[in-house]
């Protein structure tokens, strides 16, 4: 069974930063991509960043230019880099692990936008 465990979500001023962290039970090598998702209330989850383990990278528009996700596979970790945070970027924030024929979920980290 993988577990993925994600943190450092809170509340932050619009302009504001965070960088969240993803730990993963195993190693992440074996994922072909890990990714960040995200809800808000009354919304679909949708795609933020995604990662490959050959480090390539992808970024919804939303992301482009101020998020940066990354991966520290000695640590089994992914991050997400947040900067410039707006009101709209409040939601639960949910890693995610897939291999070919599964993925994996973590339970997700509160992040609120807010003056």
């Amino acid at each position: 069974q993988v577990q993925l465990v994600e943190s450092w979500g809170g509340l932050v001023q619009p302009g504001g930063s965070l960088r969240l962290s993803c730990a993963v039970s195993r190693i992440i090598s074996i994922f072909n991509v890990m990714c960040w998702y995200r809800q808000a209330p009354g919304k679909q989850r949708e795609l933020v960043a995604s990662i490959t383990n050959a480090g390539r990278t992808h970024y919804e528009d939303s992301a482009k230019g101020r998020f940066t996700i990354s991966r520290d596979d000695a640590k089994n970790t992914v991050y997400l880099e947040m900067n410039n945070l707006k009101p709209e970027d409040a939601a639960v924030y949910y890693c995610n692990a897939r291999e070919i024929s599964f993925e994996y979920w973590g339970q997700g980290t509160q992040v609120t936008v807010s003056s």
